[in-house]
């Protein structure tokens, strides 16, 4: 499936043409408003695309400014060159200066010469009568609707622009740095979604994250906002949600470092996991690919080094081994360890301020000497000693503080004595006593030269130091994760005046059955977490059965409760209010509501399919393999996309873990 056909809003497409009835060089009249409505709009329309021409902005003042941001920040451009028109040619050209992609071409009645050179995608359409052809309109409009399409899914194939394509190493201007001030609407809904974007990643409600990344009106945003969500991910460890995010991204930025560097993360964690199909060799493989792009990026060499530090600890490192035994494996990686040090040498080299990468290179140069007797690294250390402190105690950066004094605690740990790393280790802390992670990370480098036997009284210094401070603080992972997530979407009971019962009142009480068979069947309990809008009919039933069972039940609504209530709870009978309200008085959790949380829906959006994605996304923030799906369904395609036949494909490729209760059998 193709990013934009993924996307919960629909890709962006500017056409830019004559307006108005024209005269072409032969003296035809040709009404282009009619070929825009009649042809073009509609084929674009069946592609899937939103579709915006200059002259239907409203507002106020001139249109140059819309025109301009459309050509920057828009998925797709239609340039009609029917006329030699010098406002399309210059659209068209700055189009091409500004995007290396996402242009189709189209001409009416005769070609011009132009037209036929172009090495774009083009299509010539028919006229008649001053617009469109009705004998080859049909044609013509699917002619395009499959030119779009294929340029739509084409994105990361050749530059179309010439610009582009003959000057290879241009590089894309930042859409974000070529800002028109006059646009300010366009910015403002921009800014209020990015902040959006922001507060979900803080709160850690990834499936709010991918939602508004989803809802993001052009694919520049989407794809930093699949990026930001896959980083979001990968630090919960939810590697492989992580990477299909940001494959996402990644599909339209191929060269987006960041989530370049965000998948080898992912792809290491994995095969240190064991998962299968991914290796360390996978995750070399791919920083090498990067470091092809970006050879001077000191983060992607560092990270190239990490690979090798982890397959060489991971060749000693092993259960039941002694420390003689440890020492004598982790000599004999010797190839390994000298790979990790090269890259983490040419990491520090590419940039001296890169201390990170400098005290790693240092360590394992010092490890190196102690498990091989190899005086090979002993003047680079001495070197890089002082090089490395230097660059720490020049950290400005605030955020950072606390890595650049634990930079100065593990030089200590090489080269100074217990008292010196108490010392530095304790000013690391003091910066950031509060952050879990970082401490813990520093404990377990620690831990790694004890297992080694290496500068015992540094390291035990060391040791102690962050040992206690980390007794004071709550591990991350102690607080409460679900060891199952039950996502449920299923019908409303029936209204009386349904002509083709789907999910009768009659049949409550064997539905009331299957889904309590189903949980029973699933071993749900109060460790297990239940998302579900909290409707009348399969939802509340849902609900009260999870109750039932202890199980923890959050609900995620599409309008605010007193609209929801209104809408998909009383609209089958005030009894289905008070079944509501004593279940509400058993939740745990306060109901969340799309408006409050993602804010207003997005043009055109149906509200219950964003929130059954808001549902499923969630649902797999967890991670993907403790969702299970529960649906009361009658396997109709008539949902669209968030509906029970979505949920249902895509739970079921992920995990297969679904259990279907078919409403027609009931």
């Amino acid at each position: 499936m193709a990013y934009w056909e993924e996307a919960f809003m629909k890709p962006h497409a500017f056409v830019a043409m004559p307006f108005g009835v024209k005269k072409d060089s032969q003296g035809n009249e040709i009404d282009f408003n009619r070929v825009y409505a009649e042809l073009i709009k509609p084929a674009l329309k069946v592609a899937g695309l939103e579709v915006f021409r200059a002259d239907e902005e409203q507002r106020a003042g001139g249109i140059l400014p819309d025109m301009f941001q459309e050509l920057l920040i828009a998925d797709l451009v239609v340039a009609d060159l029917t006329l030699d028109n010098p406002n399309v040619w210059y659209e068209l050209g700055v189009r091409h200066a500004l995007r290396a992609r996402g242009v189709v071409l189209i001409s009416g009645g005769r070609v011009t010469t132009a037209f036929d050179l172009y090495t774009d995608r083009k299509l010539r359409y028919e006229i008649k009568d001053q617009g469109p052809d009705p004998a080859t309109l049909e044609q013509d409009q699917a002619k395009l609707t499959a030119m779009v399409q294929a340029t739509m899914e084409s994105w990361q194939g050749r530059k179309v622009s010439p610009v582009y394509h003959l000057l290879p190493n241009l590089q894309e201007p930042d859409w974000k740095s070529l800002r028109i001030g006059d646009v300010r609407e366009f910015w403002e809904q921009h800014e209020a979604w990015e902040r959006r974007i922001e507060l979900a990643r803080k709160a850690k409600e990834i499936g709010d994250v991918l939602v508004l990344a989803d809802e993001a009106p052009i694919a520049a945003f989407r794809a930093e906002a699949w990026i930001k969500a896959g980083e979001t991910l990968r630090k919960a460890e939810h590697f492989t949600f992580a990477l299909e995010q940001l494959e996402r991204g990644l599909s339209l930025e191929p060269q987006n470092l960041t989530g370049l560097q965000e998948k080898g993360i992912c792809l290491q964690r994995l095969a240190m996991e064991g998962k299968p199909g991914h290796s360390l060799d996978r995750a070399r493989t791919h920083y090498r690919e990067v470091l092809r792009i970006f050879p001077t990026d000191p983060e992607t060499w560092a990270l190239l080094g990490r690979v090798d530090k982890d397959a060489w600890v991971s060749g000693w490192h092993q259960p039941n081994k002694t420390p003689e035994q440890m020492r004598d494996e982790a000599a004999y990686e010797d190839a390994l360890l000298r790979g990790a040090i090269g890259s983490y040498s040419t990491a520090y080299r590419r940039n001296p301020g890169h201390y990170y990468s400098g005290i790693n290179a240092l360590t394992l140069m010092h490890l190196y000497r102690y498990l091989t007797n190899d005086s090979r690294y002993d003047k680079e250390m001495v070197t890089m000693a002082g090089a490395v402190r230097f660059t720490a105690e020049c950290e400005q950066n605030e955020a950072q503080e606390f890595w650049a004094l634990a930079t100065i605690g593990d030089l200590e740990v090489l080269v100074g004595t217990p008292e010196t790393t108490k010392t530095a280790y304790k000013d690391a802390i003091a910066k950031n006593e509060r952050d879990w992670s970082a401490l813990n990370s520093s404990l377990m480098q620690l831990q790694l030269f004890k297992n080694l036997g290496f500068r015992m009284d540094n390291v035990g210094a060391g040791l102690a130091v962050f040992t206690r401070a980390l007794q004071k603080l709550t591990k991350p992972g102690d607080t409460w994760q679900p060891g199952q997530v039950f996502l449920f979407s299923g019908h409303m009971i029936d209204a009386p005046t349904r002509p083709t019962p789907r999910f009768p009142s009659s049949k409550e009480p064997i539905a009331v059955q299957r889904i309590a068979d189903a949980l029973q069947k699933l071993r749900a309990g109060p460790e297990d977490l239940a998302l579900t809008l909290g409707g009348c009919g399969g939802d509340l039933l849902f609900s009260e059965a999870c109750l039932l069972r202890g199980v923890k039940v959050q609900w995620l609504q599409p309008f605010d409760e007193p609209t929801f209530i209104q809408k998909s709870v009383v609209c089958r009978g005030e009894e289905w209010r008070s079944r509501y309200l004593a279940a509400k008085e058993k939740l745990t959790t306060e109901i969340r509501s799309a408006p409050d949380e993602l804010g207003p829906d997005p043009k055109e959006a149906n509200p219950y399919e964003r929130c059954n994605m808001w549902l499923l996304y969630t649902a797999l923030s967890y991670g993907i393999r403790r969702v299970q799906f529960v649906c009361l369904w009658d396997g109709g395609e008539g949902d669209g996309r968030g509906g029970t036949a979505h949920m249902y494909r895509e739970v079921n490729r992920r995990t297969g873990q679904v259990t279907w209760i078919d409403s027609r059998s009931l």
